[in-house]
């Protein structure tokens, strides 16, 4: 007894793995655990607080989350560092699975992307075209908060620039005068960088949903097809990291897309209001 008392849990827990024990309910219990690198709009939307219990309770599995940039999170999963990705950057996502890196992108769900600003709106945006109010918004004076990360919402933001005729927000020119920002930043301090400076932003729908600290900010433009943001989960390939846990990832992704994970998704809702929508059989 004297021993043992002398032994700190973890020596003897290595201890008894050693001996064999390595089957033992706590060393299974901490088998069954995986690590998702996913975005902080799933993260920070309240979504996974939702789901993974869920998913928990109906398949004994852990998921541990490391919400960042969707570009941040494939590059996770190229150097083997998480098991599962839920991210929102198709062509991405389908580079990532061509180079062998992931099993397959699978769809999950959607939501939308909108415009948010000052309601005073002083650059002047208007309907519903993204090009056309971020070419106005451009050629004002207001300021834009870009997340800057190379996240998924920071590459459709880029997209929606090029469509709008505009290669390089930042540039300071005669026909740019905005004050751009890139703060390299999840979503929620971009949108909490936006609503100190009354500044314009682009966000996630279910992030804005959640999203407290407003201030003066409000939606200033959404409803263009455009905005469509569609998730995807991918189980990292096996081949190129063995040590990687294929199975219980693929039991996230398999059970994201039946009926029961996409109900718990619909689920979700904040004020009455459903922050995103069921993809799997679109």
């Amino acid at each position: 007894m004297g021993f043992v008392k002398t032994m700190g849990r973890r020596s003897l827990l290595a201890c008894l793995v050693a001996l064999g024990a390595g089957s033992s309910p706590i060393a299974w219990a901490q088998d069954k655990v995986i690590v998702m690198a996913s975005t902080t709009s799933t993260e920070q939307s309240g979504l996974f607080a939702h789901l993974l219990p869920a998913f928990k309770r109906a398949s004994g599995i852990e998921v541990r989350v490391v919400a960042l940039g969707t570009g941040q999170a494939l590059d996770m999963g190229r150097r083997g560092d998480a098991d599962v990705l839920f991210v929102h950057d198709v062509a991405a996502e389908e580079k990532f699975v061509a180079d062998g890196f992931g099993l397959a992108r699978r769809p999950v769900m959607y939501n939308d992307f909108v415009l948010v600003g000052p309601k005073a709106n002083p650059a002047g945006v208007a309907g519903k075209d993204i090009a056309a109010a971020l070419a106005k918004l451009a050629a004002s004076k207001s300021g834009f908060v870009s997340r800057g990360d190379k996240s998924g919402t920071h590459a459709a933001e880029l997209r929606y620039w090029k469509v709008a005729g505009i290669d390089n927000p930042a540039a300071k020119t005669a026909a740019l005068t905005m004050d751009y920002r890139e703060c390299g930043c999840g979503m929620g301090p971009a949108l909490n960088i936006a609503s100190s400076s009354d500044a314009y932003s682009l966000s996630d729908r279910g992030t804005w949903l959640s999203f407290k600290n407003r201030g003066n900010l409000t939606i200033v433009l959404e409803g263009d097809k455009r905005l469509f943001n569609p998730y995807g989960v991918i189980v990292v390939n096996p081949a190129k990291h063995p040590h990687t846990k294929t199975a219980l990832a693929q039991a996230f992704s398999d059970w994201v897309v039946s009926d029961e994970g996409q109900a718990t998704i619909a689920s979700y809702k904040i004020g009455g209001e459903q922050l995103f929508f069921p993809d799997a059989k679109r």
